[in-house]
């Protein structure tokens, strides 16, 4: 198990040579080393695209998993949260993944290694334009129809954006 200063029983040392049969070997003592925590990544995860809504949280996709060594007794516990770096409309977009944590006999073997390499993409919203009529009209063979009232949109919370151009009826 983990653990600092610990104890190395040596053993195999043997003598050979002429004069070896004069001599008993003592293997080395008081040797101390160090065992520090392996990392246990988390696999099975993914993270699912979604429609631009202003937050950066991504939502996971899969079951958590992690794979421990020998017969070592460890599993993944814990929520895992993704998190895209922006809220920004992209592809292949970089999700970092928090939340995952270790349990069992050996978890203190171990540190846990969130899920890498995960990316998904935002696609943008839908904003209605609204404040716009059409005006009736006497018959003249064409398809023009007059448009009234001034465009408008509403962004989403915290998000400045407004219609500009001009609209045309048919």
């Amino acid at each position: 198990n983990v653990g600092t200063g610990k104890a190395v029983t040596v053993t195999g040392y043997t003598l050979t040579g002429t004069d070896a049969g004069n001599y008993n070997v003592l293997q080395p003592t008081g040797l101390t080393a160090d065992i520090t925590k392996a990392g246990l990544q988390v696999t099975g995860i993914g993270a699912q695209s979604k429609v631009y809504d202003t937050l950066t949280i991504a939502t996971l996709t899969g079951s958590a998993a992690v794979s421990a060594l020998g017969s070592d007794m460890v599993s993944v516990s814990g929520v895992g949260a993704g998190q895209f770096a922006d809220k920004n409309v992209g592809t292949s977009k970089a999700v970092t993944v928090t939340g995952y944590t270790l349990t069992g006999t050996d978890a203190g073997n171990y540190n846990v290694l969130q899920p890498t390499g995960l990316t998904a993409d935002i696609t943008k919203a839908d904003l209605q334009v609204t404040g716009i009529g059409a005006q009736s009209k006497v018959y003249d063979a064409t398809r023009t129809a007059a448009l009234t009232g001034t465009a408008a949109v509403t962004g989403l919370s915290g998000d400045t954006v407004s219609a500009t151009g001009t609209g045309a009826g048919q």
